[in-house]
């Protein structure tokens, strides 16, 4: 495992509580990075997804945007790191 996997493994999972006991990415699943703005060093489970849905981005609930509470930030993949998403903005 190269340093850029362990980086990886250190990280918490979006969607789970701050206070769930496993915060962490679970083996056999796959995730990406999510990289700046409000979500930044979270990893996201892309568990299952297609081509077409990893390629296309996410909107992704969250309190600490620009938006504040029911807010959103935006992240797309990195065309040449598919396992880095990068944050393009905020949304109410």
């Amino acid at each position: 495992m190269d340093s850029d996997d362990e980086q990886l493994l250190r990280g918490r999972v979006y969607g789970r509580d701050a206070d769930d006991p496993h915060p962490g990415p679970l083996s056999g699943r796959a995730y990406a990075e999510l990289v700046g703005g409000p979500l930044d060093g979270l990893l996201l489970d892309i568990t299952g997804w297609t081509p077409d849905e990893s390629g296309t981005g996410v909107c992704l609930r969250t309190d600490l945007g620009h938006f504040g509470p029911g807010g959103r930030a935006l992240y797309d993949p990195r065309p040449a790191n598919p396992a880095r998403w990068d944050w393009s903005g905020d949304s109410p």
